[in-house]
């Protein structure tokens, strides 16, 4: 989905076994809730320093859906710019990341897995970005593992 500069989650299009017709997440302090209808195209964990960096974390587990299957059901997202094409939306208050946009991709959207309320039923396929992974960071022998972005 994105050049290297940030990151990029959505890598192919395969079938998630979610199968959930709707969930729901948010942040932290809870001043910002969203939906999701449907199966998410792609689960994965991105390794890019990008997410590391916007997230705190070695690694960030994201899920990409339409932008017609996701609805903000409460609060306004804050939008940074992290590099030109990419936007990520997380909530002023907690500071608590939850969305990523990809001027390349303008249909999806990527959401933080773990600010599902059930994020135990999104398990990632995929590993992205491992070469920009770090050195002390695990990766799980159970995933697909890509150099970059597939």
């Amino acid at each position: 989905m994105a050049a290297e500069q940030d990151g990029g989650t959505d890598a192919g299009r395969e079938s998630c076994s979610v199968s959930s017709p709707a969930v729901h997440g948010g942040c932290s302090c809870g001043a910002i809730r969203y939906r999701v209808e449907g199966i998410p195209s792609s689960i994965s964990i991105c390794h890019c320093r990008s997410c590391r960096l916007a997230s705190g974390a070695p690694a960030v587990s994201w899920f990409v859906v339409s932008r017609a299957q996701f609805k903000l059901v409460s609060g306004t997202l804050t939008i940074h710019q992290s590099s030109n094409p990419v936007h990520r939306g997380f909530c002023r208050n907690c500071g608590t990341q939850l969305t990523y946009e990809h001027e390349s991709a303008p249909d999806t959207i990527e959401l933080t897995t773990a600010s599902l309320d059930e994020p135990e039923d999104f398990q990632p396929t995929k590993e992205i970005w491992l070469s920009k992974k770090l050195r002390w960071a695990a990766v799980n022998a159970n995933l697909e593992h890509h150099s970059e972005d597939p």
